[in-house]
């Protein structure tokens, strides 16, 4: 197995929710208050069967008007027909906006060939347009343009990946847990999303049920520590692929 971060930078985010880039060493944060800041890196797993893309990061371009995303996997060594996969852990834009492109004023996929797994009632909350979380544009492109596998609850996939239904961050969020090769990683999208979260005990209020998703992040963090599993984290600052331990009631991360 091989894991290659595909890194899209840093944005900041206030009421609006539109995700600005920022550049910690230009840009001020004083100059946007009332801002959140995440960082945002979908990952790329090759196992001996796949190529598996886990979420797609906010679908921003270049200056070439190519998708980063397709960008960072050319750079990773494969080519974006290369990925069989997607898998999401839920359809907030920060995670589906890359699932598709906009070409002539027009959005396609991104991913034509993948199989594309998405919780089913994920799906259906996604597609009704009632939030603004969702962006319903990037759903009506996908529908009966890519094989769209809707999971319901927990389950295998195929030999080697797992996808458990959690529900604590949206609703329907699903994690997903991957073998191959004897390696083992971890995809906890926004339940697990940066390490600085098991080394501290809180509940948040951008969590649909703030204190499941406290609760699963260390119930998956242990866990890791135990099996040895490699923690993937979606918006880590700086370490995005870890080594967990867990001794003495205290979460350490390291780099894998």
């Amino acid at each position: 197995m091989k894991i290659f971060p595909l890194n899209e930078g840093s944005y900041s985010v206030d009421a609006t929710k539109k995700f600005i880039p920022f550049n910690p060493e230009t840009d001020n944060f004083k100059d946007r208050p009332a801002s959140l800041f995440i960082h945002v890196n979908p990952f790329l797993v090759q196992t001996g069967t796949d190529l598996i893309l886990l979420d797609t990061g906010l679908g921003y371009k270049d200056t070439r008007d190519e998708l980063f995303l397709h960008q960072h996997i050319r750079n990773a060594g494969f080519e974006p027909e290369d990925v069989s996969l997607v898998l999401m852990s839920h359809l907030h834009y920060d995670h589906s906006g890359g699932l598709v492109v906009e070409h002539n004023g027009r959005l396609r996929p991104s991913f034509p060939q993948a199989e594309h797994v998405i919780q089913k009632n994920e799906w259906e909350k996604a597609i009704n347009g009632k939030s603004s979380s969702y962006h319903k544009e990037i759903f009506e492109a996908l529908q009966g343009s890519v094989n769209l596998n809707f999971v319901d609850g927990s389950g295998e996939l195929k030999p080697g990946i797992r996808y458990e239904l959690s529900g604590g961050h949206s609703p329907f969020h699903q994690v997903f847990w991957i073998e191959s090769e004897g390696q083992k990683c971890f995809f906890g999208g926004d339940e697990l999303p940066e390490p600085e979260q098991l080394l501290r005990k809180f509940i948040a209020k951008y969590d649909f049920d703030g204190r499941k998703a406290m609760q699963l992040r260390e119930e998956y963090g242990k866990k890791a520590a135990e099996e040895g599993w490699t923690c993937l984290f979606y918006h880590a600052k700086s370490l995005c692929i870890g080594i967990v331990t867990y001794l003495d009631d205290h979460f350490k991360i390291e780099p894998a």
